[in-house]
């Protein structure tokens, strides 16, 4: 589609897209800026969802190797994991153009709320590894493929679902789960990207604008997690999780 970029639009979103970059960075949820800012903009909704992956890959991106180079995640022990998310995130973009997608609008309000409510109350989420309940290899194929799959299906929350089955399965302090659930979001992005670009949904001027701002927003996010921890993290999850629950049962019940 033909889409003009004038500087007044792009300077708002490049504004948008830092902010967004700085709370995915942290705790996930920046989609809700973004995908209304580029609705706004004057794009349809898929061309809006496939243009927002492509600034999301900037986000993450450069929060995953900012906590790479810090030493939070080490490659080789997730490469598997992100082999698994990427197909799973490249299955899930083909199977949501099959399936009805009504029953998990549905629950996943309740499911991001959950989340939070968990980050919130429970005692097993601080700046400490604890028992391995999963091998690598079995995260790999079950968590990281799930959630990936969930990813290309529909979206909202991935971050604080990989997050949380880091936390939960693989025994990771608040912190580095923060950091390897960035890393696993860059690849389903990736698989995501490719699949919206082959249908042309990418207006690729204005999501390599956007690109810019999430650089910038994640690198500055990404610091704050290795600083201040569970301090800055905890809390961030909490609002959005409610963020994201409101926002998702607001478009449902149309109340704005």
């Amino acid at each position: 589609m033909e889409f003009e970029l004038t500087l007044q639009v792009a300077v708002l979103l490049f504004g948008v897209a830092m902010v967004a970059g700085f709370i995915d960075s942290i705790a996930g949820g920046g989609g809700l800026l973004t995908i209304p800012a580029l609705m706004w903009a004057g794009l349809p909704p898929a061309v809006a969802l496939g243009t927002n992956k492509l600034q999301a890959c900037g986000g993450s991106f450069f929060a995953s190797l900012y906590f790479v180079r810090k030493g939070l995640v080490d490659l080789k022990t997730v490469k598997l994991a992100l082999f698994c998310a990427f197909i799973g995130a490249a299955l899930g973009t083909v199977l949501v153009q099959l399936v009805d997608t009504k029953i998990l609008e549905l629950v996943l309000p309740f499911l991001i709320l959950a989340i939070g409510c968990y980050f919130l109350f429970s005692k097993k989420v601080s700046e400490e590894d604890r028992h391995q309940v999963l091998t690598p290899t079995a995260f790999a194929f079950t968590a990281a493929l799930g959630v990936g799959l969930y990813d290309g299906f529909f979206g909202p929350g991935t971050g604080s679902f990989f997050a949380l089955a880091f936390v939960t399965l693989a025994g990771f302090g608040l912190a580095k789960a923060t950091a390897h659930a960035k890393v696993l979001n860059f690849s389903t992005n990736i698989a995501s990207l490719i699949f919206f670009a082959l249908g042309g949904k990418v207006i690729w001027l204005l999501g390599l604008v956007m690109l810019a701002g999430q650089a910038i927003g994640a690198t500055l996010g990404s610091r704050l997690v290795v600083t201040k921890g569970t301090k800055i993290i905890k809390p961030l999850v909490v609002t959005m999780s409610l963020a994201m629950s409101v926002k998702l049962l607001a478009s449902q019940y149309q109340l704005f």
